[in-house]
C-alpha cells in the first residue's frame, strides 16, 4: 500500500504575507518561516506572551488524544484539519505506533506545507499517509480528496486543533462540523481545541490579523463547549488542554487553549 500520495497545485508560496502555519512554526521553535512571520510572531510573542505555551500545549495535547482514541476507542483513520508544518510526534507517527496500519489524510492550504508534506510526512507502510491541499472550510472538497484514503464506513477521528479560529461566523463552523462528523459512521471522534475568549486573547486576535495575517478569532467557552453537542466527551470533559490526560503533572497556569475528545453516538 502507498505509504504517502500528494495532490500538486500550481500555487506559488507567498513570501509577503503571514501564514498561520508559518506562524506556528515560529512559535514552536521551528524555521520553516519567512520575515514576516517572525515578525507578527515576535510581535505577538511580546503583547500575549502565553502564545507560545499555547502553540506548545496545543502539541502535546495533539499527542495524548490521538494516542487515546487509537488506544481506548480503537480509531485506525484520522482527518487533521489544518496540519500546519511537520514537527515531532505528528499525528501519523503517534496513530502508526499503535497500529502500523493506520490512515492518515492531512489537510492544510499553505504550499509550503504542501512541499514539506511531501517530504517528511511519510507513514508506516502498512498504512496511510497522505496529503490534501485544501481550504478545511470547504468540507466538500475535502471530503472527496480524502475518500480515496479514508473507509467512510469506519470511524474516523476529526482534527481541528488551533485552527477553527479561522472560522470567525459561529453558525458556519458548527456546521462545518456537523459536515466532517455527518460524513463517518458512529463511534468516531472530535479532536477539538482552540482559544478562549479574555480580554487578553482578544486583543492579540484583533494584533494578529492587524498584522495582515487571516483573521483568527477566540470564542467564548460556552460557544466552544457548544460545538461538543451531542457527542459523548471524553474524561475529564472540556477544558483547559493542560489539563486534559497530561503525561505528567502540569505546572504553571493552564493556558487559554480549551478543548475536548468527544465520540459520536448513533
Amino acid at each position: 500500500m502507498d505509504a504517502q500520495k500528494t495532490r500538486v497545485l500550481p500555487e506559488q508560496i507567498d513570501t509577503g504575507t503571514p501564514h498561520s502555519a508559518r506562524v506556528w512554526n515560529f512559535w514552536l521553535g521551528g524555521r520553516d518561516n519567512y520575515a514576516v512571520d517572525r515578525a507578527l510572531g515576535a510581535r505577538l510573542g511580546k503583547s500575549y506572551p502565553q502564545i507560545v505555551d499555547i502553540a506548545r500545549e496545543s502539541r502535546r495535547f495533539q499527542t495524548r488524544a490521538v494516542r487515546h482514541v487509537a488506544r481506548q476507542w480503537g480509531i485506525r483513520q484520522f482527518l487533521d484539519l489544518g496540519t500546519g508544518l511537520p514537527t515531532a510526534d505528528a499525528t501519523h507517527e503517534t496513530a502508526q505506533d499503535v497500529d502500523p496500519g493506520a490512515r492518515i489524510v492531512y489537510v492544510d492550504n499553505d504550499p509550503i506545507v504542501l512541499a514539506h508534506a511531501r517530504a517528511l510526512l511519510v507513514g508506516h507502510p502498512d498504512g496511510v499517509t497522505t496529503y490534501v491541499h485544501a481550504d478545511f472550510g470547504d468540507a466538500e472538497t475535502v471530503l472527496a480528496e480524502a475518500a480515496t484514503a479514508l473507509d467512510r464506513e469506519r470511524p474516523v477521528a476529526v482534527m481541528l486543533l488551533s485552527t477553527l479560529g479561522h472560522i470567525t461566523d459561529d453558525d458556519r463552523a458548527a456546521g462545518l462540523i456537523r459536515a466532517y462528523l455527518g460524513a463517518f459512521p458512529p463511534g468516531s471522534a472530535l479532536i477539538l481545541c482552540d482559544t478562549v475568549e479574555t480580554p487578553e486573547t482578544r486583543a492579540a486576535s484583533e494584533d494578529y490579523a492587524s498584522g495582515g495575517a487571516a483573521p483568527y478569532v477566540s470564542r467564548p467557552a460556552e460557544t466552544l463547549r457548544s460545538f461538543g453537542d451531542g457527542l459523548e466527551l471524553v474524561d475529564p470533559g472540556f477544558g483547559s488542554i493542560s489539563l486534559w490526560r497530561p503525561d505528567a503533572p502540569p505546572s504553571g497556569t493552564p493556558v487559554d487553549q480549551w478543548g475536548f475528545v468527544g465520540i459520536t453516538t448513533p
